[in-house]
């Protein structure tokens, strides 16, 4: 008897056809079915949904993620949401589900979240395209050679900077970037950076902020006797690691935890916070809520 190839199960769709759309819009009735009915006319399936009413600031929040057939293509989804997304003043955006967000890598010395990132990007635990690794040293050129990922040297100084900053913005564009992350990359960038990407790059820092500023932050904090080690990711803004925060990692730690170990967990803390903001952000469940987010993971 000839063996035969398996079937998908009825209504289940190929990935090729998933979209997720994203809006935030003053709060009112009608949202929901405005949106769901008109997923329905266009032959499309909600296979998730989740939604958010902030009663502080008035606004709603939404991200559906559903299948189309495939008659029914970006721009066409696109073109025809325009009129429900008008009437109610939406913010809003659709993406293919399977689109891998092109995104750019930035570290200076310190190499944990780079390497982190770079493994979870190989094995597929990220779905992202890294276009490169931009560095004011060249200390990881090697490893990220070994990725086969372009790595750019784009060295600053207080003389220069205005300069690597212009360099950094031109391969954001040549390269069609939509996220750059900071993988403890250690300069503080200028307001005119900020605002050009503002939304569209990530931090990573210890959560000792503002408590242990300066020089070994985790020296530091062993010389107070701290019991929680921390970190924080969230996007960037004029203000010094005061963004809007995606995700944040605790780990407790006793007295008997030595300096260089309270480093090491450092690192992994950092390594896990900065990893689920750039994922989340990727599959487009952070929307911005003034100096705050929304995060549906």
């Amino acid at each position: 008897m000839n063996e035969s190839q398996p079937t998908q199960p009825s209504g289940r769709r190929d990935r090729s056809d998933q979209y997720v759309l994203t809006l935030s819009c003053p709060d009112k009735q009608g949202i929901v079915h405005a949106v769901s009915s008109y997923l329905f006319i266009t032959g499309c399936n909600i296979e998730d949904s989740q939604q958010f009413g902030d009663r502080d600031t008035g606004l709603f929040f939404m991200r559906v993620h559903f299948g189309a057939d495939a008659s029914v293509d970006l721009e066409k989804l696109r073109a025809s949401f325009s009129a429900v997304g008008d009437s109610f003043a939406m913010d809003w955006q659709i993406h293919r589900a399977d689109e891998k967000m092109r995104i750019i890598l930035m570290v200076s010395k310190f190499g944990h979240c780079l390497n982190d990132l770079l493994f979870r990007s190989r094995i597929g635990a990220l779905p992202v395209e890294i276009a490169g690794v931009v560095s004011n040293h060249t200390d990881f050129a090697e490893l990220v050679g070994s990725y086969d990922i372009p790595f750019h040297h784009i060295p600053v100084s207080r003389d220069n900077k205005p300069e690597a900053e212009a360099q950094l913005l031109e391969l954001v564009r040549e390269e069609q970037v939509e996220l750059v992350v900071l993988a403890r990359y250690m300069q503080v960038l200028s307001d005119d950076l900020c605002k050009a990407l503002s939304g569209r790059i990530i931090n990573i820092h210890h959560s000792f902020l503002p408590s242990f500023k300066g020089a070994k932050p985790y020296h530091q904090a062993h010389a107070r006797g701290v019991k929680l080690i921390g970190a924080t990711a969230h996007y960037v803004t004029a203000d010094l690691d005061e963004g809007p925060i995606i995700e944040q990692e605790v780990e407790r730690v006793g007295h008997d935890v030595r300096p260089d170990q309270l480093v090491a967990i450092g690192r992994d803390v950092e390594c896990q916070a900065l990893a689920r903001a750039v994922k989340w952000h990727s599959e487009h469940r952070v929307l911005l809520n003034g100096s705050r987010t929304v995060v549906f993971a």
